[in-house]
């Protein structure tokens, strides 16, 4: 593990804090990802957001796969009494969030400012070494393709939201700033010269702002940006740079805490550069990999691979496996063979043309089967459904583990069509803002601290207590996750005998 050295205006030797935004659900992989990759302490979360502190550099910082997008932590804390005071005192209250303690935004600025400064040096030094015949287009082409794709969302964001753009640019002449609807665009090459720890006044800046629950009724996130950004510009002498910033500020007012950060990347970590087409969301596909525990030398099947993005993410992470995908559309097979090869996978897996109810393998020759089971107004599957969990039993070696994805229409289903007593829950799933349980910590409200809540293990087995067996398969773990629009449910099954035997 990599750490940033210290000094004066370096990182605290005890590591910095950050904060990463994760989907519904995906919070206690979230958990357990900081803890086993960056070796993170002071682990906590809610809703949505996972907090940690650890030592580890950029690079490392990274390899998160489970999270959207990371940030540096600058101060979280109790949410604002709207309910209790008038709107004048909460923006008096906003002020005094960079106002009263100076030095802890100072501080973040600083670490910020190192964590860059050491990934520039480890990159020149990577250049220098690598052979540019060598260099890998692939990627850089992909993630071109990305942001190129990003930047004609953001043309067509404000043809849309014309009228909220030019009422933005005229908050920029009073001092004003912008709300998180516009993303975060750019790093200057130049960063570093700007970013002077002993002359603050060179910073560029920008405020993105999200208000939710009782908050969004009270304030506005414009009001809130025009309140943020003044006080920065009196108290630090920063400049406001709408369009092109050193440095992004964002804040998040809800009801159960206030929180800001600086984040690390301009491009979210779940967007994944090796990935060319995207299919199922990378953070779940990289969730259910791990759920499966893929050890060396085993034989990993997705009958219903689709663009491949399980595979993908389970071949980057585990790549000493031999991976079979399987699916019965050609353009879907054709997507998937474009992302291996842009990936630098082809020769890691094996993609067929079959169904998943006939599949070409011997009985119980596969280790781990991990799937997305489709659903929706394009695959009502029904009953079919058990016919392709009777064919993953067939080839999965006992003891062997299944992971699926499944819609509710799936689980009722599977449970032969019973109606469900109400909705499912599971571990980290949250379908609105979190409840009670979640405002309870040993430290501050708003946030549950290592080892993980035992909400989540309650939630974890009602969600189990309503997994019926499946033939030899018996359910171990049950996650809700969100998909958007729509909740799904990350099954996991071991099977525990061999049919007929």
């Amino acid at each position: 593990m990599a750490v940033v050295p210290g000094g004066p205006s370096s990182r605290p030797a005890a590591g910095a804090q950050f904060f990463c935004t994760a989907g519904r659900g995906l919070e206690p992989f979230l958990m357990q990802e900081v803890r086993e990759r960056l070796a993170a302490t002071q682990v906590e979360y809610i809703s949505g957001k996972v907090f940690f502190t650890t030592c580890s550099d950029l690079n490392m910082l990274k390899q998160l796969k489970s999270a959207e997008r990371l940030f540096l932590l600058i101060k979280k804390q109790l949410p604002f009494p709207v309910s209790s005071v008038s709107k004048g005192k909460i923006l008096n209250e906003l002020q005094r969030l960079i106002n009263d303690d100076p030095e802890s935004w100072l501080n973040a600025i600083s670490i910020w400012k190192n964590l860059l400064e050491l990934d520039a040096k480890k990159e020149k030094l990577s250049h220098k070494n690598a052979n540019p015949l060598k260099r890998k287009v692939g990627e850089d082409d992909i993630t071109a393709k990305k942001l190129k794709t990003e930047q004609i969302q953001e043309l067509q964001e404000t043809k849309e939201c014309q009228l909220e753009k030019q009422i933005e640019e005229k908050i920029l002449e009073q001092g004003n700033f912008i709300t998180e609807g516009e993303k975060f665009q750019k790093l200057q090459d130049d960063v570093m010269e700007a970013v002077d720890t002993r002359n603050q006044t060179n910073i560029t800046f920008r405020v993105s702002c999200r208000c939710s629950g009782a908050v969004a009724k009270t304030l506005t996130a414009q009001e809130v940006g025009r309140v943020i950004g003044i006080a920065l510009m009196k108290q630090f002498g920063w400049k406001a740079d709408l369009r092109n910033p050193n440095l992004e500020i964002f804040i998040h007012l809800s009801d159960i805490y206030s929180v800001l950060g600086i984040p690390v990347f301009r491009v979210p970590l779940a967007c994944r550069a090796y990935i060319k087409t995207a299919g199922l969301r990378s953070t779940i596909a990289w969730a259910m990999a791990s759920l499966a525990e893929i050890k060396a030398g085993a034989v990993v099947l997705d009958p219903m691979c689709g663009l491949g993005t399980i595979l993908l993410e389970a071949a980057k992470e585990w790549p000493h496996v031999y991976y079979v995908g399987a699916d019965v559309s050609d353009s879907q097979l054709s997507g998937a063979y474009d992302n291996l090869r842009a990936a630098g996978l082809r020769d890691k897996i094996e993609l067929l043309q079959v169904s998943v109810i006939e599949l070409p393998l011997p009985s119980e020759s596969v280790d781990i089967i991990i799937s997305d089971i489709p659903f929706g107004k394009k695959f009502k599957l029904g009953k079919d459904i058990k016919r392709m969990l009777q064919e993953m039993e067939r080839v999965l070696r006992v003891g062997g583990t299944i992971v699926l994805l499944l819609s509710e229409d799936h689980h009722r289903h599977l449970k032969g069509g019973e109606a469900s007593s109400g909705p499912l829950n599971s571990q980290g799933g949250h379908t609105e803002e979190p409840g009670g349980e979640e405002r309870l910590t040993p430290a501050e409200k708003g946030a549950v601290s290592e080892p993980v809540s035992s909400s989540f293990a309650a939630s974890n087995q009602e969600c189990l207590d309503r997994m019926p067996p499946l033939g030899s398969l018996v359910p171990v773990d049950c996650y809700r996750v969100s998909l958007g629009k729509t909740d799904a449910l990350i099954s996991k099954y071991k099977k525990s005998y061999s049919p007929g035997r």
